[in-house]
């Protein structure tokens, strides 16, 4: 009879567990892009998209429409470094990501944002010279050979055709790109052009850069995202230009851009006036272009690796009208900011 009880109680507690844990994982709490928050159990992930199940129905979303995803289980630590990182606080992110133990997180879908957003944060910080981009590489490898099912993957494959750019490997941030190629989204497609003609940019191929950045401006687009990807593709295009000595049309094609900015978009706004610092640079107006890059330095530097570029822009052009002291500050800034820039 002993022994019966306690088997009694022991599958009584069982029962209590199971329901507890299906009750938690029904807390699961999904944020589109795009409408309200979803709130149900993450049953099934892949790199396409995500099945929840809401009551006793099923809902998909596609990977590249999900902002993020509060998992039921989620320790506070990671909670406050995935905010962190997604709001681009990368330092604050690492120093809460870096507490938790992973191996003792209750789930896979839990164990693996903690894999990706520690990798992101790092490989943010390395690609802004403030880490070590080797590092954040294998991070990020780790991340997506172990959990091959998740809807972060094609996230994963542009961090690190990034991380391979700033490392100087135009073939690794080609092949990484690539795989935009078969994310679900037309805006990952079309990102996957924008990118492919940064990578040419970068290798002072402007030929080549410019035929992929038209293939995006010659787009009819549909989304927002879409509509801001042609616009970087025309800063690109400008800088492009410059190297090619075709300065006054690049110039064109910024003053467009200039017109035209939303000034609380920080990567474009930065991009645009370091893509004219290059065409005043490309002119021969040395002037111009210290004010085009100081635009950047003042006033966008929250966007790391443009910041870092226009710095070590300045050191090079305030000598030039006189000002060695102003070039040795930047140089200061650049070092104390982003010691790891162009290593």
């Amino acid at each position: 009879m002993k022994y019966f009880n306690a088997a009694l109680m022991s599958a009584v507690w069982m029962g209590w567990v199971l329901l507890g844990n299906t009750v938690q994982a029904q807390n699961d709490r999904i944020y589109p892009s795009s409408g309200s928050p979803v709130i149900g159990s993450v049953a099934e992930t892949s790199p396409q998209g995500i099945q929840v199940k809401v009551g006793g129905n099923t809902q998909n979303f596609v990977a590249g429409e999900i902002e993020k995803i509060l998992f039921a289980g989620d320790s506070p630590a990671l909670t406050k470094g995935r905010e962190f990182a997604l709001d681009g606080q990368y330092d604050q992110a690492m120093q809460e990501l870096k507490t938790v133990n992973i191996g003792e997180l209750p789930r896979d879908v839990i164990k693996a944002d903690a894999m990706f957003y520690t990798a992101y944060s790092m490989s943010q910080l390395a690609i802004a010279g403030k880490g070590n981009k080797q590092a954040a590489k294998q991070a990020m490898l780790a991340f997506a050979s172990k959990h091959r099912d998740s809807w972060h993957f094609f996230e994963a494959a542009k961090v690190l055709g990034d991380l391979a750019l700033a490392l100087g490997d135009k073939d690794g941030a080609l092949k990484f790109y690539g795989s935009l190629r078969q994310a679900p989204t037309a805006n990952a497609k079309i990102q996957h052009v924008y990118l492919t003609g940064m990578v040419h940019l970068q290798s002072d191929d402007a030929d080549a850069a410019i035929a992929e950045f038209d293939k995006v401006l010659g787009l009819k687009v549909e989304s927002v995202e879409a509509a801001r990807l042609q616009s970087l593709s025309k800063a690109g295009k400008a800088a492009a230009l410059a190297s090619k000595k075709q300065a006054d049309e690049g110039l064109k094609l910024v003053s467009t851009l200039i017109s035209e900015m939303n000034p609380t978009d920080v990567e474009m706004a930065a991009r645009i006036y370091n893509a004219q610092g290059a065409i005043y640079e490309a002119k021969g107006d040395t002037e111009g272009a210290i004010m085009a890059y100081l635009h950047t330095h003042l006033m966008f530097s929250g966007q790391s690796d443009a910041h870092a570029v226009a710095l070590s822009k300045l050191v090079e052009l305030w000598p030039k009208v006189g000002k060695p002291e102003r070039g040795a500050e930047a140089r200061q800034e650049l070092q104390q900011r982003y010691p790891g820039f162009g290593k």
